[in-house]
C-alpha cells in the first residue's frame, strides 16, 4: 500500500493564472491532500487481486461500465413500473428486495432496500452521513457531492436549504424527511408522477426520472 501512496507523494507546481480548462478552475478533493486511505487501500486491493490472477484489469473495466451504463437505468425502471402498477407500487413499499428481482434485476446480494414514498404532504430525502452507502445496483455510482461532508452534514440539519441549492423548492407545509442509508440498507425515493401522464408508458416514464429524483434531491419535471 506504502508503494501505491508514494505515486501520490508528488510535488505541487504553482500555474500560472492564466491556466484553467476551458474556463474552470482544477477541482481539488474535499481534504486539498490527494486520495483519502480508503482510496489508496482499493487500488493496493485491486493490484494484489491482479497479480495473484484472481481478477482481470479487463473484468474490472467491465464491471465499472455496467455502473456507468446499466444501473443508472434500473432505478427509473422501478418508479416506471410503481407508477402504472399499483399492486406492484403497494408490494414495493413493503418489501422491496423480492419485487425489484421479480422485475428481472439482480440485485447481487445488495443490502436491503427501502423504497420511501413522496407524497403531497412529505418529501423523502436520502443521505448516508457515515460514509457512502448508496443502492449503487439500482442508481450506478453515488455523485461526489453525496459523499461529501458538507451535504452528509447539512442535509440532515437544514434539508430545506439543500434542496433549494438543487433548484427543489418545497412548500413550507410539507414535511421535509431525511432518511440515512447505512450497510444493512439504502434507501431509494420514489417520486411523485407528474401529472397528465398517467396515459405514458413506462418507457415514457422512466425518462423523467433523474438519479437526483431517486436521492431526493430533486423531482420530475411537472410536479410542484
Amino acid at each position: 500500500m506504502e508503494e501505491v501512496q508514494n505515486r501520490f507523494a508528488v510535488p505541487i507546481v504553482s500555474l500560472p493564472d492564466s491556466h484553467d480548462h476551458d474556463g474552470k478552475p482544477i477541482q481539488e478533493d474535499e481534504s486539498g491532500e490527494g486520495p483519502n486511505l480508503h482510496h489508496v487501500m482499493n487500488i493496493s486491493m485491486q493490484e494484489l487481486l491482479q497479480e495473484k490472477g484472481l481478477v482481470t484489469a479487463e473484468e474490472i473495466r467491465n464491471k465499472i461500465e455496467i455502473f456507468d451504463g446499466d444501473y443508472p437505468n434500473r432505478g427509473p425502471k422501478v418508479v416506471a413500473r410503481a407508477w402504472k402498477d399499483s399492486k406492484f407500487r403497494e408490494s414495493l413499499l413493503k418489501d422491496a428486495n423480492p419485487v425489484i428481482e421479480e422485475m428481472g434485476i439482480d440485485l447481487e446480494h445488495a443490502a436491503r432496500v427501502i423504497v420511501v414514498e413522496n407524497t403531497p404532504e412529505v418529501h423523502n430525502i436520502v443521505v448516508c452521513t457515515l460514509c457512502s452507502c448508496y443502492p449503487r445496483v439500482l442508481m450506478g455510482q453515488p455523485p461526489t457531492w453525496h459523499k461529501s461532508r458538507s451535504y452528509r452534514s447539512r442535509v440532515v440539519y437544514e434539508p430545506r436549504a439543500v434542496l433549494r441549492e438543487f433548484g427543489t423548492e418545497i412548500p413550507e407545509s410539507v414535511i421535509v424527511r431525511t432518511h440515512d442509508s447505512n450497510a444493512d440498507m439504502r434507501y431509494m425515493v420514489l417520486p411523485m408522477q407528474p401529472e397528465g401522464t398517467e396515459d405514458w408508458s413506462e418507457e415514457q416514464l422512466e425518462k423523467l426520472v433523474s438519479r437526483d429524483c431517486l436521492v431526493g434531491v430533486s423531482v420530475p419535471e411537472g410536479v410542484v
